[in-house]
């Protein structure tokens, strides 16, 4: 099989999309929020949530599959994105404020890391160096 770990990686980032959608729906329909925010901070700080995963999401999987396609993951390579993964859920319920606040902290620095290991591994990968 081609690509496992991305394939793996992808398929999650697809379900945690779906559950950071659900997540802004369940607000709009309690609160009947058709377009926008109306307001509601709640709705968006957990639209915000949604567009940040859609945001920094497709640059660790296109890094992650390109690491992988080079051969040169390893078995690091899904535990990182396994990483990235729950520091995005953590985000997204961080988001709502309370008492799950410190995630959205987690999930910054862990987004933050993984990004920027993975473009320095990608670097020294297409320089021959690893």
């Amino acid at each position: 099989m081609l690509l496992p770990i991305t394939l793996s990686l992808a398929a999650a980032a697809a379900l945690i999309n779906f559950w950071l959608a659900l997540r802004c729906g369940q607000v709009r329909a309690k609160e009947k929020i058709n377009i926008g925010t109306g307001g509601n901070e709640l709705l968006e700080r957990r639209m915000r949530a949604q567009l940040n995963f859609a945001e920094n999401t497709p640059w660790v999987l296109i890094l992650i599959a390109a690491i992988e396609l080079a051969e040169k993951g390893g078995t690091w390579l899904p535990y990182v994105g396994g990483a990235y993964m729950l520091a995005r859920v953590a985000h997204g319920l961080g988001m709502d404020g309370g008492s799950l606040e410190m995630g959205r902290g987690i999930g910054v620095m862990v987004t933050m890391l993984v990004q920027i290991g993975l473009a320095v591994v990608a670097i020294a990968v297409a320089l021959g160096k690893m």
